[in-house]
């Protein structure tokens, strides 16, 4: 019995011997190292922990850039110059000539350029009223103007105008996606940071029915495509887009559109908007009158925003 016991007294301190010399080689072996270059990716990247990327939040991505060499591109939000850190960290390659991309909202109908349907007192989220019928508007991809970009993007850089127009501020925005994932109609669409215009409507329908219940929608005349035949404008299931590695001028193809739905891009964001409510009540009263008055300026901009390296999207 004295026997056993010393022999099992042995194994296990030999065991711990073992372990603790193993633990103390561990300290000193490349992994540890490892750990450090994942505290200093996750310093470089912002802190916003918004997911975007696709993982539960900076540490987490940091940690498969250094372990599973994950791409450098997924983090909107930290843009150019966290890309450049973490590239001088880890090794990695990075393009610094790579695109910049931003969200637009790609419509400027609304109370006094568009028809109205039914009037909507519900919940004011834009998903909400896109549940009832598509929307309240006779045009069902178009901006439904509650706000629900506004609320969810993390860093203020969507608002509304006088106007009551929805805008983003590309230098405020982070490009992190939200905006877009939280539309029900899909106005929200990339476009290169570097853009100078965006055709400023969603709608797919045939410019004949646009004509009746929208001001500013496009109406595929192709006068864009023959005004400018160099500036990729592009004429898709009646609706006309830019192919945006064409460089050549567009300012014609702007000038000659009927309605002004083509936009220039980069104008500053209004800060001085009118309050949600008095904004859903101007679009309430054009609902129960039925009127399809027109806007006197239709040459409305909405900008870009950095960072979102994608090599294309068109």
């Amino acid at each position: 019995m004295a026997v056993t016991i010393l022999y099992a007294i042995l194994v296990v301190g030999l065991l711990g011997a073992l372990f603790g010399i193993a633990l103390g080689c561990a300290s000193d072996t490349p992994a540890g190292k490892t750990d450090e270059r994942v505290g200093a990716v996750e310093r470089a990247l912002p802190g916003l922990n918004c997911g975007a990327c696709g993982y539960a939040g900076c540490r987490a991505y940091a940690e498969a850039i250094v372990h599973q060499n994950e791409v450098l591109t997924l983090c909107g939000p930290g843009g150019f110059d966290a890309r450049a850190a973490i590239t001088k960290i880890t090794g990695q390659e990075f393009d610094p000539t790579a695109r910049k991309w931003v969200t637009q909202v790609h419509c400027r109908g609304g109370a006094g350029v568009t028809s109205y349907e039914f009037e909507y007192q519900g919940l004011k989220d834009c998903n909400a009223l896109h549940l009832l019928y598509g929307g309240n508007m006779r045009c069902k991809e178009g901006c439904l103007g509650l706000g629900s970009c506004v609320r969810v993007c993390p860093v203020d850089a969507i608002d509304y105008d006088e106007a009551g127009k929805v805008w983003v501020d590309k230098d405020a925005c982070t490009s992190c996606g939200t905006c877009v994932d939280i539309c029900p109609t899909g106005v929200m669409k990339w476009v290169p940071y570097t853009a100078d215009y965006i055709v400023a409507c969603n709608n797919t329908d045939s410019g004949k029915n646009v004509r009746t219940y929208c001001t500013v929608g496009c109406i595929a005349c192709e006068l864009c495509e023959r005004s400018s035949p160099t500036g990729g404008y592009v004429i898709e299931n009646n609706l006309a887009r830019i192919e945006f590695r064409y460089v050549g001028d567009r300012s014609a193809g702007a000038e000659k559109c009927p309605t002004k739905c083509i936009v220039s891009v980069g104008e500053t964001l209004q800060r001085e908007q009118a309050p949600l409510e008095s904004l859903t009540a101007s679009r309430d009263e054009a609902a129960s009158a039925g009127t399809e008055t027109s806007q006197s300026d239709g040459s409305v901009a909405i900008e870009d925003r950095p960072d979102r390296d994608l090599n294309e999207k068109s």
